[in-house]
C-alpha cells in the first residue's frame, strides 16, 4: 500500500525537520503538512526537501480565501522548492464561490507552476468532479472509507467528461490516526474542533457516521495497518498522526503504519 505521512505544520519548522529523512527511509511515498495562520506549510515544506532526496513533499491546502496564485508562486521560489517533487494542494477556504474560485486559481497555477503538480482540495460532489477535470489529483479529508470510495467514483467522473487519463490524477487522502488505549477519545477531539466550523459539520453529517468514527483508532499495530487497507479507494492514504508536538511518538505510529 502506498502511503503518505501527514503532520499538523507549527510556528517552528525545524521542529519536524527530521521527519522527511525517516519517512523516506521507511518507505513513504509522501510526507505532507497542512497550512493554517499558526502553521506555515511551505516553511515546513522547505525544512523537509533540504533533509530528504526522494521523498514528495506535499502542502494542504493552500486556501484561495489566503493565498493568491502570485502569493503561492513566489513563495515556492522564494524558499527554492523542488518543482519536481513538489504536490501543491489547493482549496477555496471561505470564498462564496468555491468552484469557481479553485478553476481560476488552478489554473493561474499552471501558468505560474507548470512543472508542479497541483492537487484539489475535495469534499463535496463538485469539487470531487473539478479535482478530475483540472486537477492532477484529489486531497481528500475527512472520508470514512465508503465515503472515499464515493468520492473516486466522483473524480472519475469529472476527468471522464473531459476526456482526461485517469493515470495522470493522483487521489490523496489524510486519514486521522490514534493508536493505544485512549485512541477513540483523542479522535473524538480532533472531529469535534473540526465540527465547529459549519462546511465540517455538513460534511460529517452527510458522512453518515459519528465524527469520532471517521479515521483510525486503533489498539496496535496490527490493528492499524487493517484498519488504513479499508482505506483502498485511496491511491495515498496520508496517515495524518493525532500526537501534535511529539516527534518520536509520530515516528512510531508511522512505523506501525508501514512495517
Amino acid at each position: 500500500m502506498r502511503l503518505g505521512l501527514g503532520v499538523a505544520a507549527g510556528p517552528d519548522p525545524e521542529q519536524f525537520g527530521r521527519l522527511a529523512t525517516e519517512a523516506e527511509g521507511m518507505g513513504y511515498e509522501a510526507i505532507c503538512a497542512n497550512d493554517t495562520p499558526a502553521g506555515d506549510g511551505l516553511a515546513l515544506v522547505a525544512a523537509w526537501a533540504h533533509d530528504s532526496q526522494r521523498i514528495d513533499l506535499g502542502v494542504g491546502v493552500l486556501a484561495l480565501d489566503r493565498y493568491t496564485p502570485d502569493d503561492i508562486s513566489s513563495r515556492v521560489e522564494a524558499l527554492d522548492l523542488p518543482h519536481h517533487r513538489l504536490v501543491l494542494g489547493v482549496g477555496a477556504g471561505f470564498i462564496e464561490e468555491p468552484v469557481a474560485a479553485v478553476r481560476e486559481g488552478v489554473g493561474a497555477l499552471r501558468q505560474l507552476l507548470p512543472d508542479v503538480r497541483i492537487i484539489v482540495a475535495a469534499m463535496g460532489p463538485r469539487m470531487c468532479q473539478l479535482a478530475g477535470e483540472i486537477g492532477d489529483g484529489a486531497l481528500l479529508n475527512w472520508m470514512t472509507p465508503e465515503r472515499a470510495t464515493w468520492a473516486r467514483d466522483l473524480v472519475v467522473e469529472g476527468a471522464n467528461r473531459v476526456g482526461r487519463d485517469l493515470t495522470e490524477i493522483t487521489i490523496y487522502g489524510y486519514v486521522r490516526v490514534a493508536l493505544g488505549p485512549d485512541a477513540r477519545e483523542r479522535l473524538e477531539r480532533e472531529a469535534s474542533f473540526y465540527m465547529q466550523m459549519p462546511h465540517y459539520a455538513r460534511h460529517f453529517e452527510a458522512s453518515g457516521g459519528p465524527p469520532g468514527g471517521i479515521g483510525v483508532a486503533a489498539s496496535d499495530a496490527d490493528d492499524l495497518k487493517e484498519q488504513l487497507q479499508h482505506y483502498f479507494a485511496l491511491d495515498v492514504p496520508v496517515v495524518r498522526v493525532l500526537s501534535e508536538r511529539d516527534v518520536d511518538t509520530i515516528l512510531e505510529v508511522a512505523r506501525a503504519a508501514i512495517e
